[in-house]
């Protein structure tokens, strides 16, 4: 059980309960804003492992050793991560490995910085291209039961889910 309460209305304690309810033991992330209060929440609870990762594709490899040894697992970053992990998910697809990613999204609605918008707008096609199924939530409810959804699709078939939390949902950054 997790000592970390989430501000009222925050849609991430929702995630959060789909984490728990599938079993998840192992949550690999690269810091990252969006996922904040998600992160705090996971580290707080005593039934899960986080590990910091220095660059995103190490969670691939991680996540993939996690399955080796029957944990459940899911990785967290943000879009401009993205473009790192291409290698490391052919490891995915040859191997078989279930994989989800909760990804929090940048270059889109709102987006200040012109540096996240190539990435960000490549997003989806690329893990289209890696063999992935792609959800995209738009709203709190969607992203709760969707993180449920590609948890449950990802461990019971064997494939690669991830989820993209939309620049909308998250909130544009104005830093």
């Amino acid at each position: 059980m997790s000592a970390f309460a989430f501000e009222p209305g925050d849609w991430r304690s929702g995630i959060f309960a789909q984490i728990k309810a599938c079993g998840v033991q192992q949550m690999a992330y690269v810091p990252d804003a969006g996922h904040a209060s998600l992160i705090k929440a996971c580290h707080a609870d005593g039934d899960m492992d986080c590990t910091v990762l220095t660059t995103e594709e190490e969670g691939v490899a991680l996540l993939a050793g996690a399955e080796l040894g029957g944990m459940r697992g899911v990785m967290l970053m943000q879009s401009s991560g993205v473009g790192n992990c291409v290698n490391m998910f052919s490891l995915l697809k040859s191997c078989g490995f279930p994989f989800v990613t909760l990804v929090t999204m940048r270059g889109e609605w709102g987006e200040f910085n012109p540096w996240q918008v190539p990435m960000g707008q490549a997003t989806e096609e690329t893990f289209k291209r890696s063999g992935f199924i792609v959800y995209r939530a738009d709203t709190g409810e969607d992203a709760a039961a969707m993180t449920g959804s590609a948890i449950r699709l990802a461990y019971d078939s064997n494939c690669a889910v991830a989820v993209l939390l939309s620049q909308r949902l998250i909130g544009a950054k104005t830093f």
